[in-house]
Protein backbone atom coordinates (compact mmCIF):
# COMPACT_ATOMS: atom_id res chain seq x y z
CA UNK A 1 0.00 0.00 0.00
CA UNK A 2 1.28 3.42 -0.91
CA UNK A 3 1.90 5.74 2.02
CA UNK A 4 0.34 9.13 1.53
CA UNK A 5 2.93 11.91 1.48
CA UNK A 6 2.85 14.22 4.47
CA UNK A 7 2.72 17.96 4.14
CA UNK A 8 6.20 19.43 4.31
CA UNK A 9 6.98 21.88 7.11
CA UNK A 10 7.15 25.24 5.35
CA UNK A 11 10.11 27.58 5.27
CA UNK A 12 7.65 30.33 4.31
CA UNK A 13 4.54 29.49 6.35
CA UNK A 14 3.11 33.00 5.99
CA UNK A 15 3.25 32.95 2.18
CA UNK A 16 0.27 32.05 0.02
CA UNK A 17 -0.20 32.59 -3.68
CA UNK A 18 1.19 35.97 -4.71
CA UNK A 19 -1.39 38.74 -5.02
CA UNK A 20 -0.42 39.29 -8.68
CA UNK A 21 -1.35 35.73 -9.57
CA UNK A 22 -4.58 35.95 -7.55
CA UNK A 23 -5.76 39.19 -9.13
CA UNK A 24 -4.72 38.34 -12.69
CA UNK A 25 -6.52 34.99 -12.52
CA UNK A 26 -9.60 36.66 -11.06
CA UNK A 27 -9.51 39.28 -13.82
CA UNK A 28 -9.39 36.53 -16.44
CA UNK A 29 -12.14 34.52 -14.78
CA UNK A 30 -14.38 37.60 -14.46
CA UNK A 31 -13.60 39.10 -17.86
CA UNK A 32 -12.32 42.24 -16.12
CA UNK A 33 -9.81 44.83 -17.29
CA UNK A 34 -6.55 43.76 -15.68
CA UNK A 35 -4.91 46.85 -14.15
CA UNK A 36 -3.52 44.72 -11.34
CA UNK A 37 -0.37 42.89 -12.46
CA UNK A 38 2.42 45.12 -13.76
CA UNK A 39 2.80 44.09 -17.35
CA UNK A 40 2.11 46.02 -20.58
CA UNK A 41 -0.85 45.07 -22.74
CA UNK A 42 1.17 45.98 -25.83
CA UNK A 43 4.09 44.27 -27.53
CA UNK A 44 7.75 45.13 -27.82
CA UNK A 45 9.35 46.91 -30.75
CA UNK A 46 9.15 44.95 -34.04
CA UNK A 47 12.89 45.60 -34.38
CA UNK A 48 13.57 43.70 -31.15
CA UNK A 49 11.39 40.80 -32.33
CA UNK A 50 13.32 40.72 -35.61
CA UNK A 51 16.61 40.56 -33.77
CA UNK A 52 15.42 37.65 -31.62
CA UNK A 53 14.25 35.77 -34.73
CA UNK A 54 17.62 36.40 -36.36
CA UNK A 55 19.54 34.87 -33.48
CA UNK A 56 17.08 32.00 -33.07
CA UNK A 57 17.51 31.08 -36.72
CA UNK A 58 21.27 31.43 -36.73
CA UNK A 59 22.25 28.97 -34.03
CA UNK A 60 22.43 31.10 -30.86
CA UNK A 61 20.43 28.54 -28.90
CA UNK A 62 22.88 26.85 -26.54
CA UNK A 63 24.03 27.79 -23.03
CA UNK A 64 25.25 31.31 -22.60
CA UNK A 65 28.21 31.83 -20.26
CA UNK A 66 27.17 31.74 -16.61
CA UNK A 67 27.71 35.48 -16.15
CA UNK A 68 25.92 36.35 -19.39
CA UNK A 69 26.81 36.62 -23.07
CA UNK A 70 29.92 38.87 -23.26
CA UNK A 71 28.39 41.11 -25.95
CA UNK A 72 25.30 41.65 -23.80
CA UNK A 73 27.34 42.48 -20.70
CA UNK A 74 29.39 44.89 -22.79
CA UNK A 75 26.23 46.58 -24.09
CA UNK A 76 24.88 46.90 -20.54
CA UNK A 77 28.13 48.50 -19.40
CA UNK A 78 28.17 50.87 -22.38
CA UNK A 79 24.55 51.91 -21.83
CA UNK A 80 25.20 52.47 -18.12
CA UNK A 81 28.17 54.68 -18.93
CA UNK A 82 26.13 56.62 -21.50
CA UNK A 83 23.19 57.21 -19.13
CA UNK A 84 24.98 57.79 -15.82
CA UNK A 85 28.60 58.44 -16.71
CA UNK A 86 29.55 55.51 -14.45
CA UNK A 87 31.86 52.69 -15.50
CA UNK A 88 31.37 49.01 -14.71
CA UNK A 89 33.75 46.34 -15.98
CA UNK A 90 31.60 43.98 -18.09
CA UNK A 91 33.89 41.05 -17.30
CA UNK A 92 33.93 41.37 -13.51
CA UNK A 93 31.08 43.70 -12.50
CA UNK A 94 28.07 42.89 -14.72
CA UNK A 95 26.04 39.69 -14.35
CA UNK A 96 22.99 38.70 -16.41
CA UNK A 97 20.20 37.05 -14.41
CA UNK A 98 16.82 35.47 -15.02
CA UNK A 99 14.92 38.59 -14.05
CA UNK A 100 15.54 41.22 -11.40
CA UNK A 101 13.87 38.98 -8.81
CA UNK A 102 16.68 36.48 -9.19
CA UNK A 103 19.23 39.27 -8.98
CA UNK A 104 17.70 40.47 -5.70
CA UNK A 105 17.64 36.94 -4.31
CA UNK A 106 21.27 36.33 -5.24
CA UNK A 107 22.33 39.66 -3.71
CA UNK A 108 20.53 38.89 -0.46
CA UNK A 109 22.00 35.38 -0.37
CA UNK A 110 25.50 36.73 -1.03
CA UNK A 111 25.57 38.94 2.06
CA UNK A 112 22.95 37.72 4.55
CA UNK A 113 23.81 35.00 7.08
CA UNK A 114 21.50 33.57 9.78
CA UNK A 115 20.73 36.24 12.34
CA UNK A 116 21.75 39.17 10.12
CA UNK A 117 19.26 42.03 9.97
CA UNK A 118 18.06 43.62 6.74
CA UNK A 119 16.20 46.92 6.77
CA UNK A 120 13.12 46.90 4.55
CA UNK A 121 11.22 50.07 3.69
CA UNK A 122 7.53 49.19 3.51
CA UNK A 123 5.29 49.06 1.57
CA UNK A 124 7.73 46.65 -0.06
CA UNK A 125 7.59 44.49 -3.18
CA UNK A 126 6.57 41.01 -2.13
CA UNK A 127 9.75 39.09 -3.03
CA UNK A 128 12.03 41.00 -0.64
CA UNK A 129 11.08 39.52 2.73
CA UNK A 130 10.91 35.87 1.57
CA UNK A 131 14.46 36.22 0.19
CA UNK A 132 15.64 37.47 3.58
CA UNK A 133 13.78 34.76 5.51
CA UNK A 134 15.03 31.93 3.30
CA UNK A 135 18.59 33.00 4.11
CA UNK A 136 17.98 33.08 7.85
CA UNK A 137 17.99 36.85 7.97
CA UNK A 138 15.75 39.06 10.06
CA UNK A 139 13.72 41.72 8.23
CA UNK A 140 13.56 45.00 10.15
CA UNK A 141 10.75 47.24 8.91
CA UNK A 142 10.63 51.00 8.49
CA UNK A 143 7.12 52.07 7.54
CA UNK A 144 6.56 54.84 5.01
CA UNK A 145 3.29 56.61 5.70
CA UNK A 146 0.63 57.67 3.22
CA UNK A 147 -0.03 59.89 1.40
CA UNK A 148 3.54 61.03 0.63
CA UNK A 149 5.49 57.90 1.60
CA UNK A 150 8.58 59.99 2.34
CA UNK A 151 11.50 58.28 4.03
CA UNK A 152 12.22 59.46 7.57
CA UNK A 153 15.94 58.80 7.64
CA UNK A 154 16.06 59.30 11.41
CA UNK A 155 13.75 56.31 11.74
CA UNK A 156 16.02 54.32 9.46
CA UNK A 157 19.04 55.35 11.50
CA UNK A 158 17.29 54.28 14.70
CA UNK A 159 16.82 50.77 13.29
CA UNK A 160 20.53 50.28 12.56
CA UNK A 161 22.14 47.79 14.93
CA UNK A 162 25.39 45.80 15.08
CA UNK A 163 23.48 43.03 13.31
CA UNK A 164 22.40 45.18 10.34
CA UNK A 165 23.87 43.69 7.17
CA UNK A 166 21.91 45.29 4.36
CA UNK A 167 19.27 47.84 3.40
CA UNK A 168 16.82 47.05 0.60
CA UNK A 169 16.03 50.04 -1.61
CA UNK A 170 13.48 50.45 -4.40
CA UNK A 171 13.44 53.53 -6.63
CA UNK A 172 11.31 54.35 -8.60
CA UNK A 173 9.08 52.64 -6.08
CA UNK A 174 6.61 49.82 -6.61
CA UNK A 175 3.83 50.10 -5.48
CA UNK A 176 3.66 53.79 -4.52
CA UNK A 177 5.52 55.51 -7.38
CA UNK A 178 7.92 57.67 -5.33
CA UNK A 179 11.44 58.51 -6.49
CA UNK A 180 14.62 58.98 -4.44
CA UNK A 181 16.15 62.45 -4.39
CA UNK A 182 19.85 63.25 -4.32
CA UNK A 183 19.36 64.22 -0.67
CA UNK A 184 18.00 60.72 0.02
CA UNK A 185 21.21 59.24 -1.32
CA UNK A 186 23.28 61.56 0.86
CA UNK A 187 21.28 60.58 3.95
CA UNK A 188 21.65 56.89 3.17
CA UNK A 189 25.40 57.26 2.66
CA UNK A 190 25.74 59.06 5.99
CA UNK A 191 23.86 56.28 7.80
CA UNK A 192 26.04 53.44 6.48
CA UNK A 193 29.36 55.32 6.58
CA UNK A 194 31.96 53.35 8.52
CA UNK A 195 29.65 50.35 8.90
CA UNK A 196 29.68 46.92 7.27
CA UNK A 197 26.31 47.44 5.58
CA UNK A 198 25.42 46.72 1.95
CA UNK A 199 22.76 48.23 -0.30
CA UNK A 200 20.53 46.04 -2.46
CA UNK A 201 18.82 48.42 -4.86
CA UNK A 202 15.87 47.48 -7.06
CA UNK A 203 15.92 49.97 -9.96
CA UNK A 204 13.85 48.22 -12.63
CA UNK A 205 11.81 51.36 -13.40
CA UNK A 206 14.90 53.53 -13.94
CA UNK A 207 13.65 54.94 -17.25
CA UNK A 208 10.07 55.60 -16.10
CA UNK A 209 10.04 58.89 -14.16
CA UNK A 210 7.70 61.83 -14.62
CA UNK A 211 7.31 65.60 -14.43
CA UNK A 212 11.01 66.34 -14.79
CA UNK A 213 12.07 63.96 -12.01
CA UNK A 214 15.49 62.32 -12.29
CA UNK A 215 16.29 58.74 -11.37
CA UNK A 216 19.15 58.91 -8.88
CA UNK A 217 20.72 55.48 -9.06
CA UNK A 218 22.79 54.26 -6.12
CA UNK A 219 25.76 54.08 -8.50
CA UNK A 220 25.75 57.88 -8.86
CA UNK A 221 26.89 58.29 -5.25
CA UNK A 222 30.55 57.20 -4.90
CA UNK A 223 30.15 55.86 -1.35
CA UNK A 224 26.99 53.96 -2.16
CA UNK A 225 28.34 52.53 -5.43
CA UNK A 226 31.05 50.63 -3.59
CA UNK A 227 28.46 48.97 -1.32
CA UNK A 228 25.63 48.41 -3.79
CA UNK A 229 24.15 45.55 -5.74
CA UNK A 230 22.08 47.39 -8.38
CA UNK A 231 19.39 45.06 -9.68
CA UNK A 232 17.75 45.90 -12.98
CA UNK A 233 15.65 44.42 -15.76
CA UNK A 234 15.01 44.89 -19.46
CA UNK A 235 11.43 43.67 -19.05
CA UNK A 236 10.01 46.99 -17.87
CA UNK A 237 12.13 49.04 -20.27
CA UNK A 238 11.35 47.14 -23.47
CA UNK A 239 7.84 45.78 -22.76
CA UNK A 240 9.09 42.19 -22.46
CA UNK A 241 8.30 41.24 -18.87
CA UNK A 242 7.75 37.63 -19.93
CA UNK A 243 11.37 37.23 -20.97
CA UNK A 244 12.56 37.51 -17.37
CA UNK A 245 15.95 38.96 -18.22
CA UNK A 246 17.65 41.08 -15.60
CA UNK A 247 21.12 41.98 -14.49
CA UNK A 248 23.15 43.05 -11.49
CA UNK A 249 25.80 45.75 -11.40
CA UNK A 250 28.20 45.55 -8.47
CA UNK A 251 31.90 46.07 -7.67
CA UNK A 252 34.10 43.10 -8.53
CA UNK A 253 34.46 41.92 -4.92
CA UNK A 254 30.66 41.81 -4.51
CA UNK A 255 30.08 40.32 -7.97
CA UNK A 256 32.45 37.46 -7.19
CA UNK A 257 30.24 36.24 -4.36
CA UNK A 258 27.05 37.11 -6.26
CA UNK A 259 28.08 34.81 -9.12
CA UNK A 260 28.85 31.96 -6.73
CA UNK A 261 25.16 32.03 -5.83
CA UNK A 262 23.79 32.77 -9.30
CA UNK A 263 25.54 29.79 -10.92
CA UNK A 264 23.56 27.36 -8.78
CA UNK A 265 20.16 29.03 -9.20
CA UNK A 266 19.71 29.50 -12.94
CA UNK A 267 23.32 29.18 -14.16
CA UNK A 268 22.52 31.19 -17.28
CA UNK A 269 19.71 33.06 -18.96
CA UNK A 270 18.09 32.35 -22.35
CA UNK A 271 20.69 32.90 -25.07
CA UNK A 272 19.08 34.35 -28.24
CA UNK A 273 17.36 37.12 -26.28
CA UNK A 274 20.71 38.17 -24.81
CA UNK A 275 22.26 38.58 -28.25
CA UNK A 276 19.22 40.45 -29.54
CA UNK A 277 19.26 42.78 -26.54
CA UNK A 278 22.99 43.37 -26.97
CA UNK A 279 22.15 44.96 -30.32
CA UNK A 280 18.98 46.69 -29.15
CA UNK A 281 20.62 48.43 -26.19
CA UNK A 282 22.68 50.36 -28.71
CA UNK A 283 19.51 52.18 -29.83
CA UNK A 284 19.00 54.73 -27.02
CA UNK A 285 15.88 56.25 -28.53
CA UNK A 286 13.86 53.30 -27.21
CA UNK A 287 14.63 53.97 -23.54
CA UNK A 288 15.06 57.72 -23.85
CA UNK A 289 11.41 58.09 -24.96
CA UNK A 290 10.01 55.85 -22.24
CA UNK A 291 9.26 58.46 -19.57
CA UNK A 292 7.24 60.61 -21.99
CA UNK A 293 5.44 57.53 -23.29
CA UNK A 294 4.31 56.43 -19.84
CA UNK A 295 3.63 59.94 -18.59
CA UNK A 296 1.05 60.32 -21.33
CA UNK A 297 -0.61 57.12 -20.15
CA UNK A 298 -0.47 58.19 -16.51
CA UNK A 299 -1.99 61.57 -17.38
CA UNK A 300 -4.70 60.01 -19.54
CA UNK A 301 -5.74 57.61 -16.79
CA UNK A 302 -5.57 60.24 -14.05
CA UNK A 303 -7.51 62.80 -16.06
CA UNK A 304 -10.28 60.28 -16.60
CA UNK A 305 -10.31 59.40 -12.88
CA UNK A 306 -10.92 63.03 -11.90
CA UNK A 307 -14.60 62.41 -12.54
CA UNK A 308 -14.57 59.63 -9.94
CA UNK A 309 -14.70 59.74 -6.14
CA UNK A 310 -11.13 58.44 -5.90
CA UNK A 311 -8.40 60.86 -4.81
CA UNK A 312 -4.73 60.65 -5.69
CA UNK A 313 -1.39 62.36 -6.13
CA UNK A 314 0.16 61.68 -9.56
CA UNK A 315 2.81 58.98 -9.51
CA UNK A 316 6.38 60.25 -9.84
CA UNK A 317 7.70 57.04 -11.39
CA UNK A 318 7.03 53.38 -12.31
CA UNK A 319 3.88 52.48 -14.21
CA UNK A 320 1.59 52.41 -11.20
CA UNK A 321 -0.88 54.91 -9.81
CA UNK A 322 -2.00 54.73 -6.18
CA UNK A 323 -5.52 55.96 -5.48
CA UNK A 324 -7.39 56.50 -2.21
CA UNK A 325 -10.98 55.32 -1.84
CA UNK A 326 -11.49 56.63 1.71
CA UNK A 327 -14.34 58.90 0.50
CA UNK A 328 -16.15 55.94 -1.05
CA UNK A 329 -16.18 53.06 1.43
CA UNK A 330 -14.65 51.72 4.67
CA UNK A 331 -14.06 48.29 3.17
CA UNK A 332 -10.77 46.50 3.70
CA UNK A 333 -8.71 47.15 0.59
CA UNK A 334 -8.32 43.45 -0.27
CA UNK A 335 -12.09 42.94 -0.11
CA UNK A 336 -12.70 46.02 -2.25
CA UNK A 337 -10.16 44.91 -4.87
CA UNK A 338 -11.95 41.57 -5.16
CA UNK A 339 -15.38 43.23 -5.31
CA UNK A 340 -14.35 45.75 -7.97
CA UNK A 341 -12.96 42.95 -10.12
CA UNK A 342 -16.20 41.01 -9.89
CA UNK A 343 -18.75 43.83 -9.99
CA UNK A 344 -17.10 46.76 -11.79
CA UNK A 345 -14.88 44.50 -13.93
CA UNK A 346 -11.64 46.37 -13.17
CA UNK A 347 -8.81 44.57 -11.35
CA UNK A 348 -6.36 46.35 -9.06
CA UNK A 349 -3.96 45.43 -6.25
CA UNK A 350 -4.68 46.29 -2.60
CA UNK A 351 -1.71 48.16 -1.12
CA UNK A 352 -2.02 46.46 2.29
CA UNK A 353 -0.41 43.31 0.86
CA UNK A 354 2.90 45.19 0.68
CA UNK A 355 3.02 45.69 4.48
CA UNK A 356 4.08 43.12 7.08
CA UNK A 357 1.01 43.82 9.24
CA UNK A 358 -1.32 44.40 6.26
CA UNK A 359 -1.65 48.11 7.03
CA UNK A 360 -4.84 49.34 5.39
CA UNK A 361 -4.73 53.00 4.30
CA UNK A 362 -7.67 52.54 1.90
CA UNK A 363 -5.42 52.51 -1.16
CA UNK A 364 -5.47 50.57 -4.41
CA UNK A 365 -2.73 50.27 -7.04
CA UNK A 366 -3.60 50.48 -10.73
CA UNK A 367 -1.19 49.70 -13.57
CA UNK A 368 -1.43 52.17 -16.46
CA UNK A 369 0.92 50.24 -18.77
CA UNK A 370 -2.07 49.42 -20.92
CA UNK A 371 -3.48 50.38 -24.30
CA UNK A 372 -5.39 53.68 -24.25
CA UNK A 373 -8.76 52.07 -24.91
CA UNK A 374 -8.30 49.80 -21.89
CA UNK A 375 -7.41 52.77 -19.69
CA UNK A 376 -10.41 54.74 -20.97
CA UNK A 377 -12.88 51.91 -20.46
CA UNK A 378 -11.49 50.99 -17.03
CA UNK A 379 -11.62 54.59 -15.85
CA UNK A 380 -15.18 54.96 -17.13
CA UNK A 381 -16.25 51.96 -15.07
CA UNK A 382 -14.41 53.21 -11.97
CA UNK A 383 -16.15 56.59 -12.26
CA UNK A 384 -19.49 54.84 -11.83
CA UNK A 385 -18.52 53.59 -8.38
Amino acid sequence: MMTKAKNLPSKLPYVGTTIFTVMSKLATDEGAYNLSQGFPSFDCSPKLSELVCHYLKNGYNQYAPMSGAPVFRESIAEKTADVYGISYNPETEVTVTSGATEAIFCAVTAVVYPGDEVIVLEPAYDSYVPAIDLNGGVPVFVTLDAPDFKIDWEKVKAKISPKTKAILINTPHNPVGTVFSKEDLDCLAEIIRGKDIYIISDEVYEHIVFDGEVHHSMMTHPELKERSFICNSVGKTYHVTGWKIGYCLAPAALTKEFRRIHQYITFCTVSPMQFALADFLKLPEHYEALSDFYQRKRDRFNEALKASRFTFKPSKGSFFQIVSYEKITDEYDYDLAIRLTKEIKVASVPVSVFYKDKKDDKLLRFCFAKDDDILDKAAELLCKL
